[in-house]
């Protein structure tokens, strides 16, 4: 089927968006231009791609499975693009990277640091997002490597290219509330207190609560959050015992205590991926080498 690939690239817009004002804008072209584009592509692919209507425009299910097949075409031309323009950057492009706002605090910033005293005019971009929204940002071709935790399931195991950090889970607690230090309890005793954690968008949640079914439990928290810092303060005031990785308790216990479970929980992995469907950028290589394997 031969398809002008602008008529893809106002459809990605579009659907990007869901706004044809919008897309016009971000295009130079007229509305008018957008709605004949989007018109003439549907009539070549014989199907509706967005329902319209006064109010908002949503895509069709046709629409959804062409926009997961076209946004990685066009991310894929847009890191060509600026690899190109970037060229004097002694031959490096911007380098995209994805993490967690955990992982980027208490673990990247010295590699972060080293790669920007090697190559000062490489500019490093970074998007913070969880680990399992890493997995799909690399599969989507929006980032050129990710840190993320392991398992995960969202993840394709072929992505991996470094194991770089052992860790492990702990709960903490403050003694003022929580008089169980230096005492051992079971997962099954541990429900009776409220449980801080991350939340169900988060690997360490699915984790956790995958842990807990294979001793017949149900993990029900009482407060989830999106933030491991916040997740510290809130036990440190006694409004429950969190569970949060070990490497983020780095001065930072003081008033709390770790609590131990009579369940060993696993331990976990950091790893470094890459999508190998995609060209992998020079800056994403040099980057990479900074890492040690585990």
């Amino acid at each position: 089927m031969d398809i002008n690939f602008e008529l893809y690239k106002v459809f990605y817009y579009v659907a990007v968006s869901l706004n044809f004002s919008e897309a016009s804008k971000q295009l130079y072209i007229s509305q008018s231009a957008v709605s004949q584009s989007i018109k003439s592509l549907e009539k070549k692919l014989g199907q509706e791609l967005f329902i319209r209507s006064t109010k908002k425009v949503r895509l069709t299910p046709a629409g959804q499975v062409l926009l997961k097949h076209i946004e990685p075409a066009v991310n894929l031309i847009n890191r060509g693009e600026s690899q190109l323009l970037d060229s004097e950057s002694l031959g490096l492009g911007v380098l995209h990277i994805s993490a967690s706002d955990t992982i980027c605090r208490y673990f990247l910033v010295p590699y972060l640091q080293k790669f920007h005293q090697k190559f000062p005019n490489v500019p490093i971009k970074v998007t913070n997002a969880t680990s399992l929204s890493c997995a799909d940002l690399l599969h989507q071709g929006k980032a050129d490597l990710i840190v993320t935790n392991f398992p995960n399931s969202r993840l394709n195991h072929s992505y991996i290219r470094k194991t770089v950090c052992e860790f492990h889970d702990v709960f903490i607690a403050n003694p003022s509330y929580f008089h169980l230090k230096d005492q051992e309890i079971t997962f099954e005793q541990l429900k009776q207190y409220p449980i801080l954690m991350l939340d169900k968008k988060s690997t360490t949640s699915e984790f956790l609560r995958n842990l807990f079914l294979q001793y017949q439990l149900e993990l029900i928290p009482e407060i989830e959050l999106s933030s491991n810092d916040l997740l510290i303060d809130l036990a440190r005031i006694g409004l429950g015992i969190a569970l949060i990785p070990d490497y983020c308790l780095t001065n930072q216990l003081n008033d709390l205590f770790l609590l131990h479970t009579k369940e060993k929980i696993p331990a976990r992995h950091l790893v470094v991926s890459v999508n190998d469907n995609l060209p992998i950028s020079a800056s994403a290589e040099a980057f990479l080498s900074l890492f040690p394997e585990l």
